[in-house]
């Protein structure tokens, strides 16, 4: 059976690397995680106090930008391949509420993601493959054979992601959870280089009231109708 390419684009929050994570393992495909290599990224620019210490230096993290690099690790005790930022593992580091708040303002940059595309591109020239992120299949993949425009209710999208974050033990609000949401679909959606929006053939899968099996089986069925075309 001939493999294709998956693209998942959609709002934060809305789930698209849990169910791409899924969808990947049932069918056999490799699963890229677009989001974690921007987080690896805005994380290096914290450590080095680029970003997040009062006074933004983004051009010293552009000249830079050769010296980062990113990979995924397969972990065969999680199921998934974790993100590596020069060597080290850095999977729980990139998910902190604090990575969050500056990831869109470094996805922004046009440098960051010219280097990051063309890596996902060479990722993704076998096929057999699920890529989640802002612009896969606007950009990354404009013709992959399925493409997934995933959506929700910002509230519903600040419950799942504050509830994520209690049980990862760290503190936090509902209220700065949701603005966190409001403000990174803005950044993400009105930025001037590959902003967020949906590709002319997307499918929108819009998961405000769906659970995680519910979402899956739906995305999957999605899937096997797709390949069986090819």
């Amino acid at each position: 059976m001939s493999k294709i390419t998956i693209a998942i684009d959609g709002f934060s929050s809305t789930g698209k690397s849990t169910l791409a994570k899924q969808l990947a393992k049932e069918l056999n495909y490799v699963y890229v995680d677009t989001g974690a290599m921007y987080r690896a990224i805005t994380l290096f620019a914290m450590r080095n106090n680029f970003i997040g210490s009062g006074e933004e230096r983004l051009e010293d993290l552009v000249k830079l930008l050769p010296r980062i690099k990113l990979k995924f690790v397969p972990n065969p005790k999680l199921g998934f391949a974790e993100m590596y930022l020069n060597d080290e593992n850095v999977e729980k580091q990139i998910r902190t509420m604090q990575v969050s708040k500056y990831v869109s303002r470094i996805a922004e940059l046009e440098q960051v993601r010219y280097m990051l595309v063309e890596m996902q591109k060479t990722m993704g020239k076998e096929k057999g493959i699920v890529m989640d992120g802002r612009d896969i299949g606007t950009v990354v993949f404009p013709d992959a054979e399925l493409k997934i425009f995933m959506t929700a209710s910002p509230q519903a999208r600040a419950t799942r992601r504050y509830k994520e974050l209690l049980d990862r033990g760290e503190e936090v609000s509902y209220e700065d959870v949701l603005e966190n949401v409001q403000k990174r679909d803005f950044i993400d959606s009105h930025r001037e280089f590959s902003p967020l929006r949906k590709a002319d053939n997307a499918i929108e899968f819009d998961n405000s009231d769906m659970g995680l099996k519910e979402q899956f089986e739906r995305l999957l069925s999605i899937a096997d109708r797709c390949i069986e075309k090819v």
